[in-house]
């Protein structure tokens, strides 16, 4: 048996993926998940290895910090759909602020924990064109960016107390199966599933850096393997922005199929940012990685998906 890996949010979209890698590589993968939003067969690990807690709960969180005792540790547990959060700022603050606050105190305690990776967002950028590095100034715009910038900050302030390795990853636009949240293209996905071909959207000119998981999962393992560093932290996106028009063309071309768009009001973003785009040069010069996935083999492979939003 593998050393022991412990990911928060295990049962939802990214951290489900990234178990199924990690788990592929001989770790002993534990999951923490209060499957709120994630599920439980997502999780690729037995009943024995599934902790069903809420990372609000720090008695419960600690407790099984000290008996898995992990080497290392994901913590990728969160409210991350925007409107969700902006609609309910208190439940976003308490997961995503309070939680990881009890994370990080049980991962200092345990006494096993050599690394941690945590992961952030490209929300905590400002509104701005062209491809931002991990030196642009933060200027979040909505309650999840706010909430995640404290995050790192938690994170940064974890690694002064604490010692253990610290690596923050802002993940840019995942995608990829097992989606858990009603974000773009599962929500094409699910539409053109269920026959349609006039598909129901919102704002249709805004661009954005889409990233399989599986892409997603080898950066992170290259960061936690490959990176000699006491904090850090890193985009994770693959370089390359897609509008949605763009990202219905891809759907179309693996249909053979025209589809047909038709703007929903209900679905509409006032406040909404034209680019969010990542440079990745950091990552790749630390780690050697590449994107593998691409957006028309991703988005083939969806079309032969049945999800459940």
């Amino acid at each position: 048996m593998g050393e022991k890996v412990l990911v928060t949010g295990g049962a939802g979209f990214i951290g489900s993926a990234l178990c199924e890698h990690l788990g592929g590589l001989g770790y002993e993968i534990h999951v923490l998940d209060n499957l709120s939003f994630g599920r439980r067969h997502l999780a690729p690990v037995p009943d024995e290895r599934f902790h069903k807690v809420d990372i609000r709960d720090s008695a419960e969180v600690m407790r099984v910090f000290s008996e898995v005792r992990p080497m290392w540790t994901l913590h990728l547990a969160a409210i991350h759909f925007i409107p969700y959060c902006n609609a309910n700022p208190v439940e976003a603050t308490e997961i995503n602020i309070l939680g990881t606050i009890n994370v990080l105190d049980a991962c200092m305690a345990c006494g096993t924990c050599e690394r941690v990776f945590v992961a952030s967002t490209a929300a905590v950028y400002p509104i701005a064109d062209g491809a931002m590095d991990e030196e642009h100034n933060s200027g979040p715009m909505d309650i999840y960016g706010v909430t995640k910038l404290a995050t790192e900050k938690l994170a940064s302030e974890f690694h002064l107390r604490s010692g253990i390795n610290t690596i923050v990853g802002r993940f840019f636009n995942a995608f990829g199966p097992n989606e858990t949240n009603p974000h773009l293209i599962p929500e094409i996905q699910q539409q053109l599933l269920s026959g349609a071909r006039t598909l129901k959207l919102g704002n249709l000119d805004p661009k954005r850096d889409f990233i399989h998981t599986q892409d997603m999962s080898r950066a992170i393992e290259a960061l936690l393997t490959k990176v000699e560093v006491g904090y850090d932290t890193f985009n994770i996106g693959r370089g390359i922005e897609y509008s949605v028009r763009e990202i219905v063309e891809a759907f179309e071309r693996q249909l053979g199929e025209g589809i047909t768009i038709e703007v929903d009001p209900s679905r509409v973003r006032k406040v909404e940012r034209m680019h969010l785009l990542a440079n990745v040069d950091k990552l790749k010069q630390a780690t050697g990685w590449e994107p593998r996935w691409g957006i028309d083999e991703g988005v083939a492979t969806l079309l032969k998906e049945r999800i459940e939003l």
